[in-house]
């Protein structure tokens, strides 16, 4: 009998709350805004020599330090082609067409995406979760799910297969 393992880590501290704007329809931009994010992580694969898909606490730890980084903060895009981000002086320069938003640069994270949606936030984080396990030495799992919750019933998933070396 053949057996597939997944592993979940979903946890009270897996939160941020953040604000953002994202462009929409070609020429639609939201309102500032912000959620109470929950997020969620999932691997797929086979088992280790320690019957492990991915250990628990590598994956809460690394999906912690993200949220963490995340927590109340202003998201913006630094990929999009329209909304252009800028830099100087401490402060951060978001731009709309005719509006313009500034920020404290440290009040700011700064993300390679081409909008703050749960979708590639979701994305965004899986691959830095990947990064991190790597990092430490952890195997690959075959797949690994990140979910992002903007609020209740409302999420948006990314799964990645990571590519081999």
């Amino acid at each position: 009998m053949e057996a597939a393992y997944e592993v979940l880590v979903t946890k009270d501290f897996l939160v941020f709350s953040a604000a953002h704007f994202i462009t929409f329809a070609g020429d639609q931009c939201e309102r500032l805004h912000g959620h109470n994010y929950r997020v969620e992580v999932a691997a797929t694969g086979p088992l280790d020599e320690n019957a492990y898909v991915v250990d628990f606490l590598a994956l809460r730890d690394a999906a912690r330090e993200l949220t963490d980084r995340l927590d109340h903060r202003m998201l913006l895009p630094t990929q999009s082609e329209r909304i252009r981000v800028s830099e100087s002086g401490g402060q951060v320069t978001a731009r709309f067409e005719d509006r313009t938003w500034s920020f404290p640069a440290e009040e700011c994270v700064l993300l390679p995406v081409s909008n703050t949606t749960a979708e590639l936030l979701a994305r965004w984080l899986g691959e830095r979760v990947l990064q991190a396990l790597a990092a430490k030495g952890h195997p690959r799992p075959a797949t690994l799910t990140v979910r992002v919750e903007e609020n209740f019933g409302q999420r948006a998933a990314c799964t990645l297969t990571p590519e081999e070396r």
